[in-house]
């Protein structure tokens, strides 16, 4: 049921597993919800599970049409938000001359172009009564170039820096914050990824409803940028003084060895 009097939460990304446990949270916190996804099917499925008042609508974040006709869905239901969750993101993972051109756009526009163009149609439908916030999820593996992960980590440190300027231009009346998670096992793939990279890669996990609680803690307080986990904060600080060239020899040496490319197959 759409009620005049509320403003929703949107979030993009929401058949993911990290997007579920923003879901799943919020609701708990009694948070009216739109959800997105490209799956209508999983979207559905996951709106069953939550409050009555929950609203869902498909999107492909790749296609400006399908972001478009998104948002004239949204204007039909004359819906007001004051928070935006941007969860959604490719983490395809492996040597660059083995993308294809598919994999190049989609990572491309899902991780970057797409978190800025639900930027702007989100502001034009920010309910003005109330302090918007936006979330966006980032990477560690944006912190530094990462050699086998060039165009995810390029992508997630594009969206850290467009967040730290735009919470500037919106100090008045918008919190802006990009968390910066590291690995968090959703899917099969990442997990055995995670196996990988040994004790440290055990160490540095934390689960979706974790990262959930701790992203929405860091947006309520307004922080510009905030890793979650100790070990991750821990692997920031010891490596910052390393020259940059020692830090991607050893990224090259450990992600040479895996691939993901999972998200492709994923509807």
């Amino acid at each position: 049921m759409i009620s005049a009097n509320k403003e929703y939460t949107l979030i993009t990304g929401a058949c993911g597993g990290l997007g579920g446990a923003f879901c799943r949270e919020l609701s708990l916190r009694g948070e009216s919800l739109f959800l997105t996804g490209r799956s209508e099917e999983r979207l559905n499925a996951l709106k069953s599970e939550l409050p009555e008042d929950t609203l869902c609508y498909p999107c492909d974040l790749s296609d400006g049409e399908s972001r478009r006709r998104f948002f004239e869905e949204v204007d039909r239901a004359k819906i007001s938000f004051r928070r935006l969750v941007y969860v959604a993101g490719v983490d395809i993972q492996k040597g660059f001359e083995r993308y294809t051109e598919e994999g190049i756009v989609l990572q491309a526009r899902v991780n970057f172009e797409g978190a800025v163009s639900f930027t702007r149609a989100f502001l034009s439908r920010l309910d003005t009564k109330v302090r918007g916030e936006i979330l966006y999820v980032g990477s560690v593996s944006g912190i530094y170039p990462m050699p086998y992960f060039a165009l995810y980590s390029a992508t997630k440190k594009a969206l850290e820096q467009f967040s730290s300027a735009l919470r500037v231009e919106l100090r008045r009346r918008v919190n802006v914050t990009c968390v910066l998670p590291g690995a968090i096992p959703t899917r099969e793939d990442i997990k055995a990824n995670i196996s990988t990279q040994g004790l440290w890669g055990k160490l540095a996990v934390k689960s979706p409803q974790a990262v959930a609680k701790a992203s929405l803690k860091a947006v309520s307080r307004n922080k510009r940028k905030v890793i979650i986990g100790f070990w991750n904060k821990l692997m920031r600080a010891f490596t910052a003084m390393l020259p940059l060239s020692w830090k991607m020899k050893f990224i090259a040496k450990k992600w040479s060895k895996t691939e993901k490319d999972a998200f492709l197959q994923e509807k």
